[in-house]
């Protein structure tokens, strides 16, 4: 896997930029990763998706897509996409440290 340096420190990196190791992410690292994608400042909103992701992730192995984030999150699609503009779930997965859903372009 590729290694890129993102806020100063070396992380593991899929071909498309996404983090490949789970304790790689921190919450500092989080609103470099926003800011990188035109996101702003990450509110209260923002991290109670990115936490669902986490969660979610470390309990079932895998990134949840767009739908599981709104029914068992239970998160408003068009929240999500209020907070994530243009591929939510690309950009929520990616700020959240993630790797993108499956199915996901």
């Amino acid at each position: 896997m590729p290694v890129t340096t993102i806020a100063d420190r070396e992380i593991h990196v899929d071909d498309d930029g996404f983090l490949t190791e789970f304790d790689e992410w921190d919450e500092g690292l989080a609103a470099t990763l926003a800011s990188n994608i035109g996101i702003g400042e990450l509110t209260e909103d923002h991290w109670k998706v990115i936490t669902f992701l986490r969660s979610d992730f470390k309990e079932n192995g895998e990134t949840p897509t767009l739908r599981r984030v709104s029914t068992v999150g239970e998160i408003a699609t068009k929240s999500l996409f209020q907070l994530f503009p243009k591929k939510p779930a690309r950009k929520m997965s990616y700020v959240a440290g993630l790797q993108k859903p499956k199915g996901c372009i």
